[in-house]
Order: C-alpha cells, then sequence, then structure tokens
C-alpha cells in the first residue's frame, strides 16, 4: 500500500492512495454488512473521496488526510490478520487514535492494531481485550505496577478489565485467589434502610461485581471458587485486621471510601499481591462532611514507586454512545456554571 501523486486530481497538494485488499480476507470484512465500516471512513475524511473497485480501494483528496486513510487500511489489515473483526466502534477509535497522533496529542507509540489485538482473557467463546489507548496503558499499568488506580467516568471498563486481569492472573497462577470489595455506601440509600439480613442487604449491592464475574468464569465454578476462599467478594469493612498475601485485589467505587478507609485499605497489602483500586471522583455519594479517599490519596502517593495513577476520560467510554456525550455535556455544564457533577460547588464542598 503506497501513496503517490495523482494527475487525476486538478486541486494543487492532493495525493492518491491505492490500497489492494489480499484474496484471503472477503471485502465484507473491510468493507463491513452494507458498507457499513466504509461509510464510518467516508463520514470521518468526508474531503476525500473513496472510490471501491473489486478489492482496490483508492483515495484521493488533501495529501495529510489521504495519509490518514492509508494508515488507517493499514492498520485495520493488521487487525484483520490476527482474525479479529473489525466494526464500526473499532474503525471509529482507530481514526481517533491516527488523529491524535498525527496531531502530537498522544504519547507513546502504540499503534491502533497494537491497542485492538491485545487479548486479556479469552471465556466463553469471547475475548476481552482494551478498545482505547487508555484502557491498554491502564491494562499494561497493572502488569507493570503493584498497586493502579483506574481513575475515570461511567463505561470506561476500570472494573472490568481490572476484573479481567484478576481472572487472567488466577488461572495463570500468579496468585492464589481474587478478593473484590466495593465500600458499603450507595447513591440514594444506605443499607439499614433494605429490607433482610445482613448477607441480603449486602449481596444486591456487590451484584455488579458478581455479573463482571460471571462474564469471566463458567458460571457452575463460581460458588465452588467463592466456597474454597479462592474469590471472595465482600464489603470494604471486612477487610479491616487482615494482611492479604498472594492475592489479587480490587477496590471498587472507591471515590466513596473515607481518607481513613483509604489508608486501612492499601496497608492491607502482603507479600506477592496486587491491588487495582477504581472509582470516578465526579461521583461520590458520602455523607456530608466526609471527604473522599480517592480525591486525597492522588495528593499523597502520585508519583510514589510502584503505584501508578491511570486517567481514563470520556473518550474512553465504551457504554452507548450517548454516555460519553452524557460524560462531556456535564463537564461544561460545570465549567460553565461553577458547578459540580451538576451541583453548586458550596453544597458539595462539605463532603469533599
Amino acid at each position: 500500500m503506497t501513496q503517490t501523486p495523482t494527475a487525476h486530481t486538478p486541486a494543487q497538494g492532493q495525493a492518491k492512495a491505492q490500497f489492494t485488499v489480499p484474496a484471503q480476507h472477503p471485502m465484507v470484512t473491510v468493507l463491513g454488512s452494507g458498507d457499513s465500516l466504509l461509510r464510518v471512513i467516508e463520514k470521518a475524511f468526508p474531503a476525500a473521496d473513496i472510490h471501491v473497485r473489486g478489492n482496490e480501494i483508492s483515495a484521493v483528496g488533501a495529501a495529510a488526510e489521504v495519509a490518514l486513510i492509508q494508515r488507517l487500511f493499514d492498520e485495520m489489515m493488521l487487525v484483520l490478520r490476527t482474525g479479529q473483526p473489525m466494526t464500526e466502534d473499532a474503525v471509529e477509535r482507530s481514526i481517533a487514535m491516527l488523529r491524535a497522533s498525527e496531531n502530537g496529542e498522544s504519547e507513546g507509540q502504540e499503534t491502533p492494531a497494537e491497542v485492538l489485538t491485545q487479548n486479556i482473557l479469552s471465556s466463553r467463546g469471547r475475548t476481552i481485550r482494551p478498545k482505547t489507548l487508555n484502557q491498554k496503558r491502564y491494562v499494561d499499568a497493572i502488569d507493570k505496577h503493584t498497586i493502579v488506580f483506574g481513575i475515570g467516568p461511567a463505561g470506561t471498563g476500570k472494573t472490568y478489565l481490572a476484573m479481567a486481569k484478576a481472572v487472567q492472573a488466577l488461572q495463570s497462577k500468579q496468585v492464589n485467589r481474587i478478593i473484590l470489595t466495593r465500600p458499603a455506601v450507595e447513591a440514594g440509600e444506605r443499607l439499614g434502610f433494605l429490607p433482610g439480613t445482613l448477607y441480603e442487604k449486602i449481596d444486591p449491592y456487590l451484584r455488579p461485581l458478581y455479573d463482571a464475574l460471571h462474564d469471566m468464569l463458567d458460571p457452575d465454578s463460581i460458588p465452588r471458587l467463592m466456597a474454597a476462599g479462592t474469590i471472595e467478594v465482600a464489603p470494604l469493612a471486612y477487610m479491616r485486621g487482615r494482611t492479604l498475601n498472594d492475592a489479587f485485589i480490587i477496590l471498587d467505587e472507591a471515590q466513596n471510601t473515607s481518607p481513613e478507609q483509604m489508608k486501612m485499605f492499601l496497608t492491607r497489602l502482603g507479600f506477592d499481591s496486587k491491588i487495582v483500586i477504581t472509582g470516578d471522583v465526579t461521583q461520590v455519594d458520602l455523607p456530608s462532611g466526609t471527604k473522599s479517599g480517592l480525591r486525597q490519596v492522588q495528593d499523597i502517593l502520585e508519583g510514589l514507586d510502584d503505584v501508578h495513577f491511570s486517567r481514563l476520560t470520556s473518550h474512553d467510554v465504551v457504554r452507548h454512545k450517548l454516555v460519553g456525550r452524557i460524560v462531556d455535556a456535564y463537564e461544561k455544564y460545570d465549567s460553565q456554571n461553577g458547578t459540580e457533577n451538576g451541583t453548586h460547588k458550596g453544597a458539595r464542598d462539605k463532603r469533599k
């Protein structure tokens, strides 16, 4: 795939790129069903003229744009060669990564193909992979550091990717057990007002962690692993007084820890263990007057050896596209109105 000047385009400074798709790759894998992938590319490069004839794809337009289109198809072919299909979302994210790299907005040399083909865990016929550059760097940080903080808005895969790494570590015998925990604070309600026994009160609150486990492990094996203590799901208060050796420990919803709880949790770290702490500092549900331990810990531990902070943004949201737009809309509203998460700071400062 080479980019060459074209005599067919009258405008000066334009270029043409010609792509030949290898015969072993059906064109539908490159263009998408009903040309859905091609439409995504055409929408992203409206000034370029893209044509398909047989297994030949050509692009004519401004030299910089044509160069990006060429790189995009090169990256797509690298992904397809691994046997992984391209999706509209993957094409959009690849374009965003290439543009960020072109504009100097991206540190490092990771390519879209490297991000999209990094397998974390294969289970029950599906493979869990990072979908954005920040997600890949988050996963890589978990491999390299003992304590990793994953901080970002809802839907960025903070907890899901951490749990995939935990299951991977357990299956590869890097650790002997997985411990999943959350502080017992929930938006707009308190456990004491829920019906039932203590276990019945806590179980629904921890349900999202169980749901992720069911995605990654044979559901029939989970009760056995929990009965054996290989997997433990418990409120944060149950960690007090313990030393957690040879374990992969995940603290979820960490924005709802107090500074004292955060310190308590961090000091549970034992030998041959790894800790991942996830949270969204824009969604603190602590009682009035309580400061968020996740907010404070960034000032205390930033720069400490073997501790890493991975920060994800609305661009890393992998839920419905509207979720990312909602996150951006709240940030815009807050910056314009001097609020935080839609609420006047004066009403929230007491609980930071």
